[in-house]
């Protein structure tokens, strides 16, 4: 039988790597990368800092970690869509993995050794291009522009005064009462016009630019030389 002060003891979870990087994850969701330090990270784990160095090697190893352990939430191109499909599947997927962790646009570039995960959804990405009949150089052109629009909006989604479809209805009625249609028409126009239409939402905004794109590239694709 256990004495009573083990009996009594808190169970200690085990400290590993991927409780390390979960943990900054959910701090960086909370607070923004910015409240993320690793005396906080090992205050909440129960544990000193310098433990932490057991498992990352240092403040970038973290935040490389926590950027590949968001690349392993979207979801890859499938082999069974084709390429236009697979890219579109993908690239709502990865917006929706920065909606969830907004601190991750600021990070999309740190590090100068990618993770797993990192690795094989950008190896995914350029095969689904070249199998779809991207020369080399027009998949490079190809990843790079859907990428930009894709971190992009998520930016700027993230700079908005407003989270919710309520918010944004109340801004909007503000910025209508404030502004002289005399002077903006066009301004005004759209915000009586289309932002304040019954469920009107930002977000919405992300298919319609990436089907541009991804309609230029087709045609893009479809114009290479032969060879």
């Amino acid at each position: 039988m256990a004495s009573p002060s083990k009996a009594g003891a808190p169970h200690r979870v085990r400290l590993n790597r991927e409780r390390v990087l979960a943990t900054a994850i959910a701090l960086a969701d909370a607070g923004g990368i910015e409240s993320l330090t690793m005396r906080r990270l090992g205050e909440e784990l129960g544990v000193e800092a310098m433990s932490l160095y057991n498992h990352i090697a240092n403040k970038e190893d973290l935040l490389t970690g926590m950027i590949d352990a968001v690349f392993a939430e979207i979801e890859l191109p499938s082999h069974s869509d084709n390429w236009k499909a697979a890219l579109r599947k993908r690239s709502v997927s990865f917006r929706d993995a920065l909606s969830r962790h907004p601190w991750a646009t600021a990070l999309k570039d740190s590090g100068t050794n990618p993770g797993p995960a990192t690795l094989r959804h950008h190896d995914r990405v350029i095969g689904t291009l070249r199998n779809g009949g991207f020369s080399i150089a027009l998949a490079a052109h190809a990843f790079s522009a859907v990428d930009s629009y894709i971190y992009g909006f998520a930016m700027q989604e993230k700079s908005l005064p407003f989270t919710t479809d309520e918010e944004a209805a109340t801004m909007a009625h503000l910025m209508l009462a404030q502004l002289p249609a005399n002077e903006y028409p066009y301004l005004a126009e759209l915000t009586a016009e289309y932002v304040l239409r019954p469920g009107y939402n930002y977000g919405n905004e992300f298919p319609f630019g990436l089907d541009l794109i991804l309609d230029a590239l087709e045609r893009a694709r479809d114009a290479q030389p032969a060879g």
